[in-house]
């Protein structure tokens, strides 16, 4: 069968003994990084004086998991097979989810341990009461694509939990700083590590605290949720309104994605003729 493993994020301890079992009784190994894997392995090895000699491992990544995926059949899954990512929980922003996918197609069975997560420790960690979040991953570098994604997440009416990296983490404060310049931001800088600190304030505060200091380590960033005003309208509410039928359209356009031209078309096609 396959078991996906989490493993710690930055504190070793942070391994359970179930999962020390699991990976010592493993005979096949697929990794994110075969080094990163077996580098942690020895460490656990000698840590807990446990002999995770003579594995088997398998690169299986993002840029690679297709052509891997093409050699498997249920003979390889004969065998103790683990997967893990270089730390914390598989699929979970990391490779993982194409192989669980394999495993259910083929009816192969499959498990997953539960263990470390940046996400939820941070979201534990935020102080915030709010009870449902949107998962963002890493918003792309640039261009319109991340402008995009931001403004998706500052009009989330959830928290919006994101990860960034240290060379862009300026970047970003910046950026919800000129758009929302009051949200209420909390960041999380190598959860469970030697060096772990959290920050909560305004993203203008944050910004400012920020500039001129050397950013260091990987950061999780959960947004406050975009405050609602009165009551949400769906198609129906605007179609019945008293207005203009080119500015019903621009609005069921934003609701809905279509271009303008297209609804506008559709209230045309409505008129008897």
């Amino acid at each position: 069968m396959l078991c996906l493993v989490p493993t710690p994020i930055g504190n070793l301890e942070d391994i359970s003994n179930r999962s020390l079992r699991v990976l010592m009784e493993a005979e096949l190994i697929f990794c994110e990084d075969t080094r990163v894997t077996k580098k942690l392995l020895n460490l656990l090895g000698e840590k807990y004086n446990i002999d995770f000699s003579n594995k088997e491992y398998k690169s299986f990544h993002s840029h690679n998991e297709n052509q891997i995926l093409k050699t498997l059949d249920k003979e390889t899954f004969s065998k103790n097979v683990v997967y893990v990512s270089d730390a914390g929980m598989p699929c979970v922003s990391d490779p993982g989810a194409t192989l669980v996918d394999f495993c259910i197609k083929n009816q192969i069975p499959y498990d997953v341990l539960p263990g470390a997560n940046a996400i939820l420790t941070a979201y534990a960690m935020s102080g915030f009461s709010h009870t449902t979040f949107s998962f963002y991953g890493f918003l792309d570098h640039k261009g319109a694509s991340r402008a995009s994604k931001l403004d998706d997440l500052l009009n989330d009416d959830k928290l919006a939990i994101l990860y960034e990296s240290p060379h862009r983490l300026l970047k970003l404060l910046e950026e919800l700083k000129e758009k929302e310049p009051n949200r209420t931001i909390f960041l999380a800088k190598e959860i469970t590590k030697l060096h772990q600190k959290t920050y909560k304030n305004s993203a203008i505060n944050l910004f400012e605290e920020f500039k001129n200091i050397n950013i260091k380590g990987e950061w999780v960033v959960i947004v406050e949720p975009k405050e609602k005003i009165g009551f949400n309208l769906d198609l129906n509410d605007i179609l019945s309104l008293d207005i203009a039928p080119k500015i019903k359209a621009k609005l069921i356009a934003k609701m809905t994605g279509q271009s303008v031209k297209e609804v506008y078309q559709q209230f045309l096609d409505r008129i008897p003729s």
